[in-house]
């Protein structure tokens, strides 16, 4: 059992010639394949269990990422059900000279805890134990509300 700010989560990927579409910005496929993996690595952290994607909230592209920069994802579990895990996932633009950053992507995933049969296995309830893991979690259900 975890509280939300131990699943707190942020991975850096550089944006290579091979990763980007033909404007020279990062392949929207490519974040989203990048999130996805944070999500898990966030969601894993909570459950103490392998976790697979079950269902991806839209999926806002509001900046490029330029070849060269780094795409910077968070990511953090804010809610659980039985066996799922809702993931707040958010990407910035950063420049890897400065450590200027701008928000570029954002979305919620839902993750479902698996066993080694592949099958659905219970996770336990997020701890919200902190105004850190509060704010968190606040800011992750109002966004998801706004989403809908």
């Amino acid at each position: 059992m975890a509280s939300v700010s131990e699943t707190y989560i942020e991975n850096r990927e550089r944006v290579q010639p091979n990763d980007t579409n033909y404007h020279s910005t990062a392949h929207g496929g490519n974040i989203v394949k990048w999130m996805d993996e944070v999500g898990a690595m966030a969601a894993m952290r909570h459950a103490g269990e392998n976790c697979v994607t079950a269902h991806m909230h839209q999926i806002n592209f509001t900046r490029p990422i330029p070849e060269g920069h780094n795409c910077l994802i968070e990511a953090y579990a804010y809610d659980t059900g039985t066996t799922s895990i809702k993931t707040r996932l958010v990407a910035y633009r950063e420049d890897p000279r400065t450590g200027e950053r701008e928000q570029t992507t954002d979305s919620y995933f839902v993750f479902v805890a698996i066993d080694s049969e592949y099958e659905p296995t219970p996770v336990p309830d997020l701890i919200i134990d902190s105004d850190r893991c509060q704010r968190l979690r606040e800011e992750a259900l109002d966004n998801e509300r706004n989403q809908h």
